[in-house]
Formats: C-alpha cells, sequence, structure tokens
C-alpha cells in the first residue's frame, strides 16, 4: 500500500524527464497470481534534462531480472521504483517482473474482473504492471505480445498477428504509459464497419461476453455517430484500422479512452430497452463519444503532467455535451449540465474540497478526477467559445490540432492557439484555470427616460489557500423583456474585465424586465433583487429555455425555503405557474418534465446555508413531500390527460423525442400516484415493456410504500441482470424515508448478491445513502457511522472508490452542532484506522480541514 502521509507534489516543481523513450516491446505471459511480464525498452538521454538520474517507477513488482543492453544488473529498488547506473548515449533496458493479476482488487494495473484480464493504467497504473517512466510528457510508440489461453487478446493499435495463443500488436502513434490497454479473456464481439471521410475502412468491434451480445447494438450506433460528428464538426478523422471496445464488470469509472482499445465499464456500454432507462441510454451515448473524442484530445495531444488534466478532460467534456446537444437538443441538455454543475462542482467549490480547475499541488492524482476538473473545465471552454465566436473558436482548434500534434501540452499551449488566431490577449481569462471557487455575481439595475443600464459587480470568496481572488472575464448575456413578454432587446454579450462593471441600452420605452445569464452563458452564482411575480414572469414568457426554466426552479426554492423556515403553506403562484407550464403543449415534453420537478432536497439545504440559515434535513424531507402533495392536488385535473397524451406508440426507442414523452409521462405519474393511491403505477408496471417505465411505476410505488408484490417480482425477474440489479439495490436506499435509510443500506450489505469489491454494487448501496439527504443526516448519526465502516472496509481493496466516496461528508460544515460533532467523529475514525491509503487520508485530511 502507498506511504499514507506523502509529501505533495507541486505543479511549480515540474522538470522535463531525464530520459525519452522511443520504442516500446512488452510481452506478457499471462497467470491469474504469476503474470510475467517482459519490457524491451530503447531509452535516450534528455538534452534538455538538467537532472540525470534514470529513475523508473514501479509498485508491487517483483523483478525477476534486469539488464541495460544485455547485461545483467541489480538497480537500487524502493516500494515506489528504482535507480540504476546507465550510458550517457541511447541504449535498451530489459526487465522481467511477475505480477498477480487476480488478488488486485484496486482495479489499477492488471487484474482480474470475473476471469478476463483488463487494465487500467491512468493516471499511475502503468507502474503496477512493469518498472517504466510512468509520467505523460513520455510519449512512445508500444509493441505488444500476449501470450496465454485466452480465446480473445487485445492490445492498443492495430493487430499483427494472432496464432498458436501468441497475439502481437502495434500502435503507431506514441503514446504515455497512462493509455496502455491489454484485455483477455472468453469475448466474443459485436462487429461494424465505419468510412471515414477520407475513404479509409475502419473496422469496429464492442467485445463481451457471451451474455451481453444483445446489448451492443446501441452502443456501436452512437460510436459511428460520434465519429461522424468529429469529422463533420471538428475536422478529426479515426487514424488506426481498428476501433476496439470491451465491456468490463468492475471498473473504478465509467471509461476509458486507451489508444484504439476502450475499456468501459459495463453500465457505461451496454443498453436494451428491457434493462435500461432512458437515461442510461443518452449516458451511454455521451460516454461512447467522450471516450472516442479523446483520440484527439486526449491522446493525440496529450497532457504534459497531470496538473494540466482538465486540457484534456475539460475540453473533452464541452466536446461531449456538444455532441449530446447535437443529438438530443441543446436546451434539455444544457439545463441538465446546470444542474449537475450546481449539484456537484458548485458544491466542490464551496466546501473544504475546493480547488482550481488546475490545481497548484496534489498528493494524490487520483483524488483531483473532479467535477471541478471535468465540469467547470467544461464551462471555460464553453464561454472561451462565446467570448470570441464560433469561427474563431475552431478556427484555433485547428490550430491546436496541428501546432501539437504527437506532443503533451499545457494550457499555455491551448490559450496561445487562441490568441494567435485571435490576437486576444488571454491573461485574464486563464484566471479560471488558476483561482478555485465559483464567483458571485451581483447585478443592479436602473431606469431613466428609456435608458435602462445593469450594474454588475463579482466577488469569489476565498477558497482553502486562496483568500484574494482577482476580477475574472465574465461573459454574461442578456436579453431584454417588455412588460407583455415581448423581446426589446435580443441576447447580446456583456463582456465584464472589471470587480465592478456598468452596461447601458437605450431607446427603451419603459423599464425592462432583464433575463440574464441566457444559456447560463458563465458558471457563476446570480444575485439579484427578484420578486416572485418576476419569476412567474419569466417563466411564462422568456424567450431562452434557460432562463424560463431557472426562473421557475428559483421560485420552487423560495417557496420550501418558506415552507422550512417560516411554515408557510406553498405559495398559490408557484402552483399556478407549474400549472401553466404543465397545459403548454408547445413546450418541448423533456423541458416540461425538468420545470415540474422540484428542487432537490439537497439544493434547499445549500441554499439555505447560503442565506445565513443552518439546514434541517429532516425538516426539508417534510417540506419537499408536503409541496409534492400540494402541486399533485392542484395538478390533479389535467394529470390524467397528461399522462395518456405522453404514451409513447409502437416500439419502444431512446430517442430523444420518445424519451422527452416518457419523462414528462413519468413526472405526471410521480404526481398522480399520490391521488389515486398507487392504481396507475400498478398498471403501468405490469403493462411496461421497458426499463424506463417499469422502473418509474416502481419508484412511484415505493414512495407511497405500495409496491411489497412489485419490488420482490422486479428482483426475481431481474435476478440474473447484474447491471438491473445494481438499480434495484439504489432504489432500496433512495426510496426508505428517514431514520430507515441506514438500517436498510445496512440490510442491503447483508444480501447474498452485495459485492463490496465490484464498485457499481458498492456505489448503488452507498451513492444511494449519501443521495438520500434526510435518511443520510438522520440526527442518530447512523448513516454517518454505516458510511465510515464501510469506507474503512473498502479502503482496504479499493482505495481509488473509497476516497471519491468519502467526499459524501464535504458538506458537513453545512449543518447543526450536534451533526457536525457526528459526521467529525465518523471522518476522524477513517483517519485513525490502520493502513488508511493516502488516496483516503488525503481526502479525509482536506474534508476536516473545514
Amino acid at each position: 500500500m502507498k506511504d499514507a502521509s506523502p509529501k505533495a507534489i507541486y505543479l511549480s516543481d515540474y522538470t522535463v524527464p531525464a530520459f525519452l523513450v522511443d520504442e516500446v516491446h512488452l510481452t506478457f505471459r499471462l497467470h491469474p497470481t504469476q503474470t510475467r511480464v517482459n519490457s524491451r525498452i530503447k531509452f535516450r538521454p534528455n538534452p534538455d534534462a538538467k537532472d540525470k538520474t534514470f529513475y523508473l517507477h514501479g509498485e508491487a513488482l517483483k523483478l525477476i531480472s534486469a539488464k541495460i543492453d544485455g547485461t545483467a544488473i541489480s538497480p537500487h529498488i524502493t516500494d515506489l521504483g528504482l535507480t540504476a547506473q546507465v550510458p550517457d548515449a541511447p541504449f535498451f533496458w530489459e526487465a522481467e517482473v511477475e505480477i498477480s493479476p487476480s488478488t488486485n482488487t484496486a482495479l489499477e494495473g492488471l487484474y482480474m474482473s470475473k476471469g478476463m484480464y483488463c487494465t487500467q493504467c491512468e493516471a499511475e497504473g502503468f507502474r503496477k504492471i512493469t518498472y517504466y517512466p510512468d509520467r505523460p510528457d513520455v510519449m512512445a510508440v508500444f509493441t505488444v505480445q500476449i501470450e496465454g489461453d485466452e480465446p480473445v487478446k487485445l492490445s492498443n493499435g492495430n493487430p499483427i498477428s494472432d496464432e498458436n495463443g501468441i497475439a502481437k500488436w502495434h500502435d503507431p502513434w506514441p503514446k504515455p504509459a497512462y493509455l496502455f490497454a491489454l484485455v483477455a479473456g472468453d469475448l466474443i464481439a459485436h462487429a461494424d464497419t465505419f468510412k471515414t471521410k477520407s475513404g479509409r475502412d475502419v473496422d469496429l468491434n464492442i467485445w463481451v461476453r457471451k451474455d451481453d451480445i444483445g446489448k451492443c447494438a446501441f452502443g456501436m450506433e452512437a460510436l459511428k455517430r460520434s465519429m461522424t460528428w468529429d469529422e463533420e464538426v471538428y475536422g478529426r478523422e479515426y487514424d488506426l484500422d481498428l476501433f476496439n471496445i470491451v465491456a468490463v464488470d468492475d471498473f473504478n469509472m465509467g471509461a476509458m479512452e486507451n489508444k484504439g482499445l476502450n475499456i468501459f465499464n459495463s453500465s457505461a456500454v451496454l443498453a436494451s430497452p428491457e434493462t435500461s432507462t432512458d437515461g442510461n441510454f443518452e449516458r451511454i451515448e455521451a460516454i461512447i463519444a467522450h471516450e472516442y473524442f479523446h483520440n484527439w484530445t486526449g491522446n493525440r495531444i496529450t497532457c504534459r503532467d497531470w496538473f494540466q488534466l482538465c486540457l484534456k478532460e475539460g475540453l473533452t467534456v464541452f466536446r461531449d455535451q456538444q455532441f449530446t446537444g447535437d443529438m438530443r437538443g441543446h436546451a434539455v441538455k444544457r439545463i441538465s449540465d446546470v444542474l449537475t454543475l450546481r449539484a456537484r462542482q458548485f458544491r466542490e467549490d464551496n466546501g473544504p474540497l475546493a480547488h482550481p480547475v488546475r490545481p497548484e499541488s496534489f498528493v494524490e492524482i487520483n483524488n483531483f478526477y473532479t467535477a471541478t476538473v471535468y465540469e467547470k473545465g467544461a464551462e471555460i471552454i464553453a464561454m472561451l467559445k462565446t467570448l470570441i465566436g464560433d469561427e474563431a473558436y475552431y478556427k484555433g482548434c485547428d490550430l491546436y490540432f496541428t501546432r501539437h500534434d504527437g506532443q503533451a501540452c499545457t494550457i499555455e499551449d491551448w490559450l496561445k492557439c487562441f490568441e494567435d488566431t485571435t490576437g486576444r490577449d488571454l491573461t485574464q481569462f486563464k484566471r479560471w484555470y488558476e483561482q478555485a471557487g465559483t464567483p458571485r455575481l451581483r447585478v443592479d439595475e436602473e431606469y431613466a427616460d428609456g435608458s435602462y443600464t445593469l450594474t454588475f459587480s463579482q466577488s469569489t470568496p476565498p477558497t482553502p489557500g486562496q483568500d484574494q481572488k482577482d476580477p475574472k472575464v465574465i461573459p454574461i448575456a442578456v436579453g431584454l423583456l417588455d412588460a407583455d413578454g415581448r423581446e426589446v432587446q435580443e441576447t447580446s454579450v456583456l463582456e465584464m474585465t472589471e470587480a465592478q462593471q456598468s452596461f447601458t441600452f437605450e431607446g427603451l420605452n419603459g423599464t425592462p424586465i432583464p433575463s440574464i445569464l441566457r444559456g447560463f452563458s458563465a458558471p457563476v452564482i446570480l444575485e439579484r433583487d427578484q420578486t416572485n411575480a418576476e419569476r412567474a414572469f419569466l417563466l411564462a414568457h422568456d424567450t431562452d429555455p434557460f432562463v424560463k426554466w431557472d426562473a421557475g426552479r428559483a421560485l420552487g426554492k423560495d417557496v420550501m425555503v418558506r415552507m422550512v423556515v417560516d411554515d408557510t403553506p406553498p405559495d398559490t403562484a408557484y402552483l399556478e405557474a407549474l400549472l401553466s407550464v404543465a397545459r403548454d403543449d408547445t413546450l418541448d415534453p423533456a423541458f416540461r418534465a425538468l420545470a415540474l420537478s422540484l428542487p432537490s432536497q439537497d439544493d434547499i439545504a445549500q441554499t439555505l446555508f447560503d442565506g445565513g440559515q443552518t439546514p434541517d434535513p429532516t425538516a426539508i424531507f417534510h417540506a419537499a413531500d408536503t409541496l409534492a402533495q400540494t402541486v399533485a392536488q392542484h395538478l390533479q385535473d389535467i394529470l390524467p390527460r397528461l399522462y395518456a397524451e405522453m404514451a409513447v406508440e409502437g416500439p419502444y426507442s431512446p430517442d430523444a423525442e420518445a424519451a422527452g414523452k416518457r419523462a414528462l409521462q413519468g413526472r405526471a405519474l410521480a404526481y398522480l400516484n399520490r391521488m389515486d393511491g398507487g392504481t396507475q403505477a400498478k398498471q403501468q408496471y405490469a403493462q411496461a415493456d421497458n426499463m424506463t417505465q417499469q422502473m418509474g411505476a416502481l419508484a412511484a410505488l415505493l414512495w407511497i410504500e405500495k409496491g411489497d408484490t412489485q419490488n420482490a417480482a422486479f428482483y426475481d425477474q431481474w435476478k440474473q441482470d447484474r447491471l438491473v440489479i445494481d438499480k434495484w439495490f439504489a432504489m432500496q436506499v433512495s426510496f426508505a424515508k428517514l431514520d430507515q435509510a441506514a438500517p436498510k443500506a445496512a440490510e442491503m450489505t447483508a444480501h447474498p448478491d452485495f459485492d463490496m469489491t465490484n464498485p457499481n454494487r458498492f456505489r448503488s448501496v452507498f451513492g444511494a445513502l449519501a443521495g438520500n439527504t434526510a435518511g443520510f443526516h438522520d440526527p442518530s448519526g447512523a448513516g454517518y457511522d454505516l458510511m465510515a465502516d464501510w469506507l474503512i472496509k473498502l479502503d482496504e481493496k479499493n482505495p481509488q472508490t473509497a476516497a471519491r466516496m468519502s467526499t459524501v461528508f464535504e458538506t458537513w460544515k453545512r449543518y447543526d452542532a450536534d451533526r457536525q460533532d457526528l459526521m467529525r467523529a465518523a471522518l476522524q475514525r477513517i483517519r485513525s484506522a490502520d493502513g488508511l491509503s493516502r488516496d483516503v487520508t488525503e481526502m479525509v485530511t482536506r474534508i476536516l480541514s473545514a
């Protein structure tokens, strides 16, 4: 296990590698506990390096032999790597090591998943396979030979041969070690082909276990759509003869973009109407696109060091968001992305885990695969595109691909391309990468004699290690409406660069109603004195879908906050606004489904905290339940019609139109269920021919505690399908109320199908517990204790997943003194556990520092 108290690594200490690699030859002789890995690597001294030490990373390796230019040597070995005396000229390093894939429960390096050999090398997993300079700025051409009895043996690049139990692969494109991949097992392929824009034929395969072959068609079509889109929008063509995807059950993340051999968590690629929801289909489409897009934004051009992680991840998230918007509609996609950003990244920015998009230091790089790097990183790309315009954005991207192909780059390299193509100075814009925290954007307004002035003030609260923040460049998209709801000022982008700045609109006939931050043009918190009447007006009349939705969201939050704080009944204006949305058949059904959804309980807790109140999760739960019941009563006359009209005729299709109708029908069912005691939900469950409707009906019934029969039937029907049973586990905990949540989660850990070593199954229970806000924060502290118990257990086997799950405690300072004491005790108990990994140690220490 890694040292639990290592020193931090700093961006400012970066030095170039002492040695560069020209070629890598690897031979694997596979065995569950005694895999032998032979490496033959051609090194040469880096003339730009000041430190000439020959150092190779290596962890949990048994060195059998080492040679330099054929002569045996005895290198100096530590737990983290080795050093050796080498020539001051190009030379070949040869080594043989032994590793044990079957006991590698951390799922980093080479490990086994239900009899299949597979790898995960990002960020620093390759050092668990063989000794190597495991850093992203060392790029080389790899040739791989795999020996074993497994019928399918895959690696990066193009196949050379496969005979007599030996498969050979060659990847002609230089890559860092974190993109290395190997898979071997009893697999079959769902195969297809793709013709590139230049006329080359590319063979495509999704490799799965035999029982999963019927769940590959959607993933394959998503891959082909992604390849076409990247050619048409970014001009990027695929560059190998073969593209392979492999579905793996045990995987810490969603997927991995290894060159030519993408390895996917099974949940992120396998889909069928019977076993997958509409949300699953959309997620799979997005993840397949994301990993494919990495071929250029991550593989052909990679990161100089891990501090530049957002260079590939933020950019690629933005690209997959563009793709999904083009496939499924930009308005609803944008709202969904903002919901995710506010729920995850804003919370991160507002707590002890806040860090810049490009951090200045880290202890364990696995802990920085965060919403800030991914989602906020994507928002920065979106702002850049907004500021310079579409034509200039794509021109800058073309220069980036041309100038830096085959290189390991920095944020400065990326921004310089746009400075060179536009002539703009992006020095101030770079602050978005350097400063943590979510800016607060305060707006005041003044109208006189046809002149309307908006005055904006920006400030960013202190974050760990950064007390003072300089003004950022903020693109603020603004439109103006008159009293009748007509747009008197079309969307214009105001470019704010000062701490306070005013913008004036002339020639108006009366005081307008501003529509600010259209399309959520910047990741900021907008602070403006606004009445509920104005919010209802914007919900009814605004032409911008995001502001229209956000006005309703703000109205709902205000209603719930007043219900919690003042015990006031739900505002009639809000109920009428929701009724108008339900009745408006001109609106996109998917948008209506979002607009009719109530703010989450965690959102209300954060809103109260931001307003100087101490949130009570139990009181919020009761307010949310009361509001949902009141909304159901207010909409009861229209709900049956809405439910019936949104029925989709014909065979199931995951397309956006059909999914949008099912989303609105599901929202109607959730309210209708409260009025008819589950009658419609039971009927839907009995007739459902797809997982979206089956799960929607079951969830509705579980909420009103009338779904025992259906719950048991669901398990019996799907107990052989591990991905569906992940959903079932999550539902058991998600719908347990208040003090029953922790006992239900504990009960599920005793279920025969619970497997803590499978990240999907662990997250299905404990992710659901954390998401059950009132249940996790029950005043008894049972949720905190159970979570701590299992994080300690999991850390012994899979530190990476345990560290990521520990973030459930990041908001502990939000709550009352008693809950704080209970959470602090749980965190301290985790930190004092024997043999705690450095992954979890770092996270818990940072959380406790709040």
